[in-house]
């Protein structure tokens, strides 16, 4: 049995995890190192494992449920969960405040503004201030009961924290409603991650989080790095939306800290046009701005029609998503013989851009999701990925849509195209294949390889049409001459173009192993294999238990260096460069001003895309880093930065530095 001073040690124990809980998760404030905070939770879980009479409902210790359930039980919701109503433009936006004054001559114009986030809605009802339920939003009406996987989210307060402006919420039952996401740079780092360990990658943090609290394991769950944002606190006592978001956020949750209490349409439509502009630099998706009624009685006064409140509405950024139609179906051969479906689609405009094709990604995928040619689909788009087909809608097929099937062989050369059991994409096999060789010869010509000026798709198409190259060794044979010959060349531009290839004699040693294609070789593991080995020859002659052992590099990457370098026609490749007088350089870390040291980048840099930012670190001697470890030095936070790598470099004691401190460390070079 446990004593009086166990039970007081054991109950300051959770509140001062709580307290650090609130602090990390919504204030992005750290009491402690979080080395200091796992102490605490293994004290704690220390005491109440000697004493399990000590342990509540909703102990810190208690976040993961551990055994998996058998499905999810329905929950019917004691208000409905609404959807909002949609405007796309600032003419129905201005309709839509027409409307409510026409029902309500006396409003006053105050609205509640704020981003309208794409992750899951859910609801968390609290009883006593002790969490006892999470919903789905579902149907609306109705639910599903997903307590053992919301549990497992830190940003989720399992008990209330104390409030004093709003304590009678503490007591009886209080329902808040939110959006659980994925943050970009969480979900990146996640995807990282699984390719490290050989696993499909996720395709967006949206779908992600929603297939993370729909596990069945709550352990996988736990492993996810969801958050949740509260939008909504549903208590009679609260008189105003503003004063919503003031209790979630004294209550212990995440709420949003641009959301804004307006006085007029004009600020409303000034808030859009800002977050327009800003949104791409939030750490999190978000495709519109939600407008609530400010006044809770009279949003309420207003009611509903059909399934959406009068006095909220959503006004939607250009869409994401849209719907088309699947006019073909062809073969697309990459670099590395992927032989990716594509869909030609009837031209749509969708996130601001007009789209005429999609990716399918692989014959499995076509087949799971059954799209065929003449389908109506749903495509997406979100920043600059390629759009994708997100699914077809069979309910409008009227018989004439064709099923897809995957060729046998290689359309660009008639190869017989292969797949090895693990993977779940059909190659070409020939190395020689001219779409291989195109993509292959335009990546290594491309920006973030070695950045030759003038070497785009249209030049390199017809430099191979003319048969004046074979490969990208023989770009460093191009005389001005022999490119004076083709229409699209002139005096200048065959000079510019012969002079910028030569420039390119002497690579930089990490643009030249990306820019040789190998297979699961990025920018990240060729900066990893430059900086262990130090040269190409050793890079050439590397083991594979050479390769396992560096940090960063698994079995599948390794894998595929050694089988790209035993290959007898990549070695004739590498013997044409050589004879052309092409010789990789690696920087002298002793000599250079950041003597290799790691950075990493969150949040956006002013002037600088991300791949710039890389290649500036690295010509001045440094490690580019996509993720926060012991072996980064300096953590470089711009604008909108992303909590998690603070969070880890404050662990790791990794030096923070904002865009000054950092183009001062750049300037060194100059």
């Amino acid at each position: 049995m446990a004593t009086e001073q166990q039970r007081r040690r054991a109950e300051k124990l959770r509140n001062q995890i709580n307290d650090y809980r609130y602090h990390y998760h919504v204030l992005n404030e750290s009491l402690m190192s979080e080395a200091a905070a796992d102490s605490l939770k293994h004290e704690l879980s220390q005491l109440e494992t000697k004493h399990p009479e000590l342990i509540t409902p909703n102990s810190p210790t208690q976040r993961v449920a551990g055994e998996a359930i058998e499905g999810f039980s329905k929950v019917d919701h004691q208000s409905s969960m609404l959807s909002l109503n949609d405007v796309f433009d600032f003419e129905e936006l201005e309709a839509w405040v027409d409307r409510i004054n026409k029902r309500e001559p006396s409003f006053d114009e105050i609205f509640f503004v704020d981003l309208k986030l794409d992750g899951l809605a859910c609801a968390l009802i609290y009883e006593d201030s002790q969490l006892t339920t999470a919903v789905t939003r579902g149907d609306g009406s109705t639910g599903e009961d997903v307590t053992h996987n919301v549990r497992t989210i830190e940003s989720v307060p399992l008990s209330l924290r104390n409030s004093n402006d709003f304590q009678q919420l503490l007591s009886g039952r209080v329902e808040i409603r939110g959006e659980i996401v994925i943050y970009n740079d969480d979900f990146t780092e996640l995807n990282l991650r699984r390719e490290e360990e050989d696993l499909p990658t996720f395709a967006n943090p949206r779908n992600t989080a929603a297939g993370s609290i729909r596990q069945l394991d709550p352990n996988l769950t736990a492993q996810r790095p969801l958050r949740f944002h509260a939008y909504a606190v549903m208590h009679d006592s609260l008189d105003t939306k503003s004063s919503e978001y003031r209790a979630a956020s004294q209550l212990g949750f995440i709420a949003n800290d641009m959301a804004s209490e307006l006085d007029s349409v004009q600020t409303v439509e000034s808030f859009i046009d800002k977050w327009a502009e800003r949104r791409e630099r939030l750490p999190y998706n978000t495709d519109g701005v939600v407008l609530t009624v400010n006044d809770s009685e009279l949003f309420q006064r207003l009611g509903v029609v059909g399934k959406a409140p009068r006095g909220a509405v959503a006004y939607k950024y250009p869409a994401e998503q849209t719907t088309t139609v699947v006019e073909d179906i062809f073969i697309s051969i990459g670099r590395t013989g992927a032989a990716t479906p594509v869909a030609r689609l009837q031209p749509v405009e969708v996130a601001g851009s007009t789209v005429g094709m999609a990716t399918l990604h692989n014959a499995s995928e076509i087949e799971r999701k059954d799209v065929r040619v003449g389908d109506t689909v749903i495509i997406q788009k979100a920043g600059d990925i390629i759009p994708e087909v997100v699914e077809p809608l069979p309910k409008l097929r009227d018989g004439s849509e064709q099923p897809f099937e995957m060729p046998s062989s290689c359309p660009e050369c008639d190869t017989q195209l292969t797949k090895q059991d693990e993977d779940a994409v059909w190659r070409c096999p020939n190395s020689s294949c001219p779409a291989r060789v195109l993509n292959q010869i335009q990546h290594f010509a491309s920006k973030s390889a070695l950045d030759i000026e003038g070497l785009g798709e249209k030049n390199v198409s017809a430099l191979l049409d003319a048969g004046l190259i074979l490969s990208a060794a023989d770009l460093y044979g191009l005389t001005k001459e022999q490119l004076l010959e083709l229409e699209r060349f002139a005096e200048v531009s065959a000079e510019k173009l012969v002079t910028a290839i030569q420039q390119k004699k002497n690579p930089d040693l990490i643009r030249f192993i990306f820019g040789l294609g190998i297979r699961h070789v990025g920018q990240q593991t060729a900066a990893d294999l430059a900086a262990e080995f130090g040269s190409f020859d050793a890079i050439c002659s590397a083991t594979y238990e050479n390769l396992i052992a560096i940090d960063g590099i698994g079995e599948v990457a390794a894998e595929s260096i050694v089988a790209w370098f035993g290959d007898q026609d990549h070695q004739d490749l590498l013997d044409e460069f050589e004879a052309k007088g092409v010789n990789p350089q690696q920087l002298s870390l002793e000599s250079s001003v950041l003597n290799g040291a790691g950075f990493v980048i969150t949040g956006s840099l002013d002037g600088m895309t991300r791949d710039e930012t890389a290649d500036k670190i690295r010509v001045a001697g440094g490690v580019f880093q996509t993720s926060v470890s012991k072996k980064t030095d300096y953590l470089v936070a711009g604008g909108n930065v992303g909590e998690s790598k603070r969070d880890k470099a404050e662990k790791y004691n990794v030096e923070i530095i904002d865009q000054t401190r950092f183009e001062q460390l750049l300037d060194q070079t100059n």
